[in-house]
């Protein structure tokens, strides 16, 4: 099984495992560079023999170099948009998703639960392409409301570019990653297949067609901030809850309600992205929490514990069984190789009633990495979560 590396935290505080961090495997490289035009003179023979040798020199010592060449055949690192009427014929730059809608977005009909991208859009650029041709793009993202400033990785499947949901809002899934989560959030890597699992679920009716949102979870790479805003500590509560999806509300199509937003974490994520359902029912419906911890345990609540109490899974649980409302969905997800089913269990016992509602997944043979709990994602969890949330409506629908 997989373990972190140790963290300066406590040592009455347990370390929390993260999800297995993949090496970056580039997407499949794109079609080969057009010719050149003919040169007005020809080079001598000893000028192309120093080219030769500069370039050889390059690719065998120069991994810059190869990195480059790798991002210059695939198109990552190139402008990308999403649902935007495309540039002028022959603009330069900017890449458009396949079945782009050439016309501006009609106003929507119907549902008026739906919501069209309020803007300011954001400037993405492309970090990796699907084999279905969808595109995974970042953009850095400064708070307003948090003043923390993070990178954001998004991805949409097709049927967001088709013509025909045009009119249509999507459920937006927002993906929390296991360990520290900063500077990267792997469920933006292609290698996991989070994208893949979302695109063939749609195929296979057992899955919406989720818009996925995918943030840097700390502020640094020492510390768990629990997802919360710690006093004199980086606002990652505000960041998550508020900057995050205001974000996604100005560059996508969205819903209104509670019933169209949802998160999905591993680990560390688990614990912030159920710890955002509970303390934010009118915001947020449901979670696949996979692996995760139940309790905040960032070295920095020392001192603070009326502030770590109103971020704490178990009270807040209780507080919203209390009030009676609104129903929210947990859906954990645990390896069958990995501990923590205990807890879950535990937890599921003692607040599992009235408005909160629990189930627990196995993952046979699972332990505790990302492609496992995307596995189980694949084998139940997606059609479970996409039961509860709002899908998108096509115009004849």
């Amino acid at each position: 099984m997989h373990q972190d590396p140790q963290r300066p935290r406590p040592d009455d505080q347990p370390y929390r495992r993260e999800a297995y961090v993949p090496p970056h495997i580039p997407g499949p490289p794109g079609p080969p560079a057009p010719p050149r035009p003919p040169r007005r003179r020809a080079r001598s023979r000893r000028a192309l023999w120093t080219s030769a040798t500069v370039a050889f020199a390059l690719v065998l010592g120069g991994g810059g170099f190869a990195a480059w060449k790798l991002d210059w055949f695939s198109g990552n690192g190139s402008a990308v948009s999403f649902g935007k009427t495309p540039p002028p014929a022959g603009a330069e730059g900017e890449k458009q998703s396949p079945g782009r809608d050439p016309a501006s977005p009609p106003a929507p009909t119907g549902d008026p639960d739906v919501r069209l991208e309020t803007g300011p859009r954001a400037e993405f650029k492309q970090t990796a392409e699907l084999d279905d041709g969808t595109i995974i793009a970042k953009t850095r993202l400064k708070g307003a409301k948090s003043g923390f400033e993070g990178d954001v990785w998004v991805w949409t499947p097709k049927e967001y570019d088709d013509p025909k949901y045009a009119k249509s809002a999507f459920p937006v899934l927002i993906a929390l990653p296991g360990g520290n989560g900063f500077p990267d959030n792997y469920w933006a890597d292609r290698s996991l297949g989070l994208q893949k699992a979302v695109s063939e679920g749609v195929r296979d009716g057992t899955s919406l067609p989720f818009v996925l949102i995918m943030p840097v979870l700390n502020p640094d790479a020492k510390y768990y901030y629990d997802g919360s805003d710690i006093p004199g500590r980086p606002k990652m509560g505000t960041w998550i809850a508020e900057d995050v999806p205001d974000f996604t509300r100005a560059n996508f199509r969205t819903y209104k309600s509670r019933d169209g937003w949802a998160f999905m974490g591993s680990s560390s994520g688990a614990f912030v992205g159920m710890k955002q359902v509970l303390q934010h029912p009118d915001k947020f419906k449901a979670v696949i929490a996979s692996g995760g911890e139940i309790v905040p345990d960032s070295p920095f609540w020392k001192g603070h514990q009326a502030e770590m109490d109103a971020n704490n899974p178990e009270k807040l649980a209780q507080k919203l069984i209390d009030a009676g409302g609104p129903e929210v969905y947990i859906n954990f997800q645990i390896g069958t190789k990995e501990t923590g089913k205990q807890r879950m269990t535990q937890f599921r016992q003692k607040y599992a009633k009235g408005p909160v509602k629990m189930t627990i997944r196995d993952i046979q043979n699972g332990e505790h990495n990302g492609w496992h709990y995307v596995r189980g994602m694949k084998e139940g969890s997606l059609e479970w979560i996409s039961k509860v949330l709002k899908g998108p409506k096509p115009a004849d629908g």
